[in-house]
């Protein structure tokens, strides 16, 4: 065999190598990886010189500014929000959309706009976290890598995995956590093509962001089981406090979420408002403003007093419903993370002081109640089990972190079904179970399926003019309008037979037309909008925006519904027969 033959073959297996799936698959999650860890490193810059500048040149005097400063934050943010979003803002539950019912599609540019947003409203003392907006910048990196490269399929929504998990793992320094964070909260299911692509982006996005710029978040001490019979009780009633809690806060940050969505004022405006209200709770108490790793760091070294944990509990709990209800931009892990640590400690400095022979001090309790909250309401009792774990890298507290963090898992899950992460998905007709969804009719859109081009009705015109109109059109209903284009009710022909007799023709549409009319949004599911026209006995909804209800963007119809749905299992069944009649190349 000659030089030339040797070089040859070299080559072809080397081109084989560098085409290998898996490479490509392994060497994109390094690169999403690294790209993930420099991003949250300028994101922490960023939110300490946002922090600067709403706070560092407060003067000592002028301590009643802090309530207004919350107030400008959100402001800011609401203007932001009003020009450059038009429709839903973007958060983890976007980023499991994504995955579980679009195919890894998602907007990088939203994404990177949401994490921008949440630095003001973290330098200005909103009371959110910045874990969840650096997942957003992870998974917003893997879905910039697959648009920039025309990446398509299932290794889209494995890259999107990989920044998310990328991003978890370098805000806690604990890779394992974000491997599993991203397994059980953002693509719901292992598989085998997607874990070491994952671990790869974890492990690089950590050693850029911790190891080459001590990016750090709160220190933890260590401590241990004193004594496993007697506490493991204490811990277990600690699981159902915490689920209790995760409960509370879920149900209390989306109240107040619904509160400030049926305001009737600008929605520029309604951030400021919650921010205003955060600036007074923090005039008393500045232990809520911002991300509160100090404080965190007091409970778990015992440094805080029970009477101050106790009030902390509720008063970040409100503070963060007011932020992130009324259009404030952050995340909800570490306000989980802070009730849970000040539950916890507070627990612990009761029981300590009532058992001290049998058990740890406060903070090893605030450290347990800290992930067992979040556990609650992530859903993710694995992920929250590892946080610690690889906090504190010690053994000694394992079993009663595992015990809280399940227990608080499963009384959380037997009161509130979702999650703090598919809440609002399922507000919306969605249901995601294991990173699928359920039901082929909630992976539907009301955009997809609703008529953009509507015919419509004056309410000014006369009943003869509206029989006419349904003669000539066969349509059997019509959004009305007022004189300045606004929805203002919807009329049909059981309107017509209901209230016209036939001397009546002349009545104007308004007289006979329902006001109280139901809608669809753009973003909700079919399964909602089918359920909705079933439960009122109607065949159509007028759809609006949610920003302003008098705003007509289309209609949807039964048969609108059901034409879309025929079409999407037929896809279905046509892609399926086409993928059977495809020879898998292992078997040749």
């Amino acid at each position: 065999m000659d030089g030339k033959t040797v070089l040859g073959k070299i080559r072809q297996n080397l081109c084989q190598w560098l085409q290998n799936e898996s490479l490509i698959s392994n060497s994109q999650a390094l690169v999403i990886g690294v790209f993930t860890g420099l991003t949250i490193v300028f994101y922490d810059r960023l939110i300490e010189f946002s922090n600067h500048s709403f706070f560092g040149s407060l003067p000592g005097s002028s301590r009643l500014l802090v309530i207004i400063i919350p107030a400008l934050g959100g402001l800011l943010v609401g203007i932001i929000t009003h020009v450059f979003i038009h429709e839903r803002r973007y958060d983890i539950e976007e980023v499991i959309e994504a995955t579980a019912l679009r195919g890894g599609m998602m907007s990088p540019r939203k994404a990177f706009l949401e994490v921008l947003l949440s630095t003001i409203s973290i330098g200005s003392g909103g009371s959110v976290g910045k874990e969840a907006p650096v997942v957003l910048a992870g998974a917003g990196v893997g879905a910039w890598f697959s648009q920039k490269f025309n990446i398509h399929g299932n290794r889209v929504k494995i890259l999107i995995g990989c920044g998310a998990a990328g991003g978890f793992a370098a805000a806690f320094n604990a890779p394992l956590a974000g491997v599993v964070f991203a397994v059980e909260v953002i693509l719901g299911e292992l598989e085998a093509s997607s874990f070491i692509p994952i671990v790869i982006a974890a492990v690089f996005a950590t050693m850029v962001s911790s190891t080459l710029f001590n990016v750090q978040t709160f220190d933890v001490s260590t401590y241990e089981f004193v004594n496993p019979f007697y506490e493991s009780f204490l811990y277990l009633f600690l699981g159902i406090l915490a689920g209790i809690l995760s409960v509370i806060l879920l149900r209390s940050l989306f109240a107040t979420r619904k509160i400030f969505d049926n305001m009737k004022i600008h929605p520029a405006l309604k951030p400021a408002i919650g921010g205003l209200f955060v600036g007074f709770i923090g005039y008393f108490y500045p232990q809520v403003f911002g991300v509160g790793y100090d404080v965190i760091s007091g409970a778990l070294t015992n440094g805080l007093a029970l009477k101050v944990m106790l009030i902390l509990i509720f008063l970040k709990i409100i503070a963060f419903s007011f932020t992130m209800g009324s259009g404030g931009s952050g995340g909800s892990i570490v306000p989980s993370l802070f009730a849970g640590a000040m539950l916890g400690g507070a627990y612990g400095s009761i029981a300590h002081s009532m058992f001290p022979a049998i058990t740890a001090e406060p903070g090893a309790y605030a450290m347990v109640g800290m992930g067992a909250v979040f556990a609650g309401t992530s859903r993710a009792p694995l992920a929250s089990i590892l946080i610690l774990f690889e906090l504190t890298r010690e053994y000694n507290m394992i079993l009663p972190i595992m015990l809280a963090c399940v227990v608080s898992n499963v009384v959380s899950s037997s009161i509130n079904s979702e999650s703090i992460f598919t809440e609002g998905l399922h507000s919306r007709g969605f249901t995601i179970r294991k990173g699928r969804e359920v039901d082929i009719m909630e992976s539907l859109l009301v955009r997809d399926a609703m008529k953009q081009t509507v015919q419509t009705v004056s309410e000014n015109k006369n009943v003869g003019a509206l029989i006419a109109l349904m003669q000539s059109s066969r349509h059997a209903g019509f959004p009305v309008l007022d004189s300045n284009g606004k929805l203002c009710g919807m009329v049909t022909l059981k309107d017509v037979r209901d209230k016209v007799d036939h001397d009546d023709l002349d009545k104007t549409i308004n007289e006979i037309s329902s006001k109280n009319v139901e809608v669809a949004y753009q973003d909700e599911s079919l399964n909602t909008v089918l359920k909705r026209l079933a439960a009122k006995d109607i065949g159509r909804l007028p759809v609006v925006s949610k920003t302003d209800r008098t705003k007509l963007l289309g209609i949807i119809t039964r048969s609108d519904i059901v034409k879309l749905y025929d079409k999407k299992i037929l896809d279905k069944v046509q892609r399926l027969q086409r993928e059977q009649s495809v020879p898998d190349p292992e078997l040749n």
